[in-house]
């Protein structure tokens, strides 16, 4: 099989020469060409037609998002963001997502070669999936894997359901490869009254907090990232820490979110598999499960298990994924029998909510 090809664009010698050795590391990857600046990049590209750019966000010349926004128009392909974990590197990142990068990368301010490598399995994930993500023009050798986790590890699935009855619904909500401007998108178009909504996106912890307030910017709903034990309302949506796990807990006549510092699940924290186990246990049938776009299949097992409980669920279809691998896993599963262009789905959470 043809390996796909890469250029690294990074300003600093030693990032590309990191960039570079993990990715050749992987038989199924090689790095044609690296470039110093956009400039650099522009003839690299010309020359080798790559399948996937790694983009550093501030550079010399040219900053990484002009370059951006004049690549995408001009000639889409898919973009690996490499960011820097600080705030500001947080909201460039975000604005590089929404002008149609597929993935971020985060890099270290210290230690950067020791920190790189440990995310050196990420890093070739992130690369292979965005070389097979749907890219839009802008328009305005294997790796030692850790143990892939389920979500037995943070919830024991055999615990009984909730047994008290409730008419409000919670919305439960999963993404990851492509899944900020989606999710965006779906709160966007959602009323101030929308059932309370919880949500985990794959993401830098360095970035969930730019993310939340980026969203809550754009939605009639309040979006905030959530915290331990914040009561989870209508009009409100609550969006995982990067680093931890978000669960739905049933306390009294409430629900309220519980943030958890276990393992990562499915190689993931937060984990979908473990939010929507939560809401299967603690919701059951007055729940929505929404799957986005995403790399892998976090979330599919979750989502089944939320049907058999009663809930309504959703996946984002094919055609306007960036990635069809989280909401095909779920379809797969059998965990939903909906498939819905993007644009659809706040409408149909809305027809959802007003069941009984």
């Amino acid at each position: 099989m043809k390996p796909t090809t890469v250029i690294v664009v990074d300003d600093s010698a030693l990032i590309r020469q990191l960039l570079t050795e993990i990715l050749n590391n992987d038989p199924q990857i090689k790095v044609v060409a690296t470039a110093a600046d956009p400039y650099q990049a522009r003839e690299r590209i010309k020359q080798f037609n790559p399948d996937v750019l790694t983009l550093d966000v501030e550079m010399p010349r040219m900053d990484g998002l002009t370059f951006l926004r004049n690549l995408m128009r001009l000639r889409p392909m898919p973009v690996v963001m490499v960011s820097t974990l600080t705030q500001h590197g947080a909201q460039i990142t975000l604005d590089a997502l929404a002008l149609g990068a597929v993935d971020v990368i985060a890099k270290p301010k210290i230690d950067v070669a020791n920190s790189l490598s440990h995310y050196a399995e990420e890093i070739i994930s992130k690369v292979k999936a965005a070389a097979n993500a749907r890219v839009r023009a802008y328009s305005g050798g294997d790796q030692l894997l850790s143990p892939k986790l389920s979500a037995d590890a943070i919830i024991d699935p055999d615990k009984p359901l909730a047994p008290l009855r409730t008419t409000e619904k919670i919305v439960a909500m999963g993404a990851s490869t492509g899944g900020t401007e989606a999710i965006r998108e779906v709160l966007a178009a959602m009323p101030a009254d929308s059932p309370g909504m919880v949500i985990t996106q794959h993401i830098p912890a360095a970035f969930s907090a730019a993310f939340a307030e980026r969203v809550n910017r754009q939605s009639a709903m309040e979006v905030c990232q959530a915290r331990d034990g914040q009561q989870i309302l209508p009009g409100h949506a609550f969006i995982a820490p990067g680093d931890q796990h978000l669960l739905v807990e049933r306390d009294g006549a409430r629900y309220v979110c519980r943030l958890n510092d276990g393992p990562a699940v499915n190689r993931h924290k937060p984990s979908v598999d473990v939010l929507f186990r939560s809401v299967a246990q603690q919701v059951g049938p007055n729940a929505i499960g929404v799957m986005l776009t995403g790399m892998g299949d976090d979330g599919a097992q979750g989502m089944l298990e939320m049907k058999q409980a009663g809930a309504v669920n959703m996946v984002q279809d094919e055609a306007s994924s960036v990635v069809w691998g989280m909401p095909g896993a779920a379809f797969k599963l059998g965990a939903s029998e909906q498939q819905l262009a993007l644009s659809d789905i706040a409408a149909a959470i809305r027809r959802a909510a007003m069941k009984h």
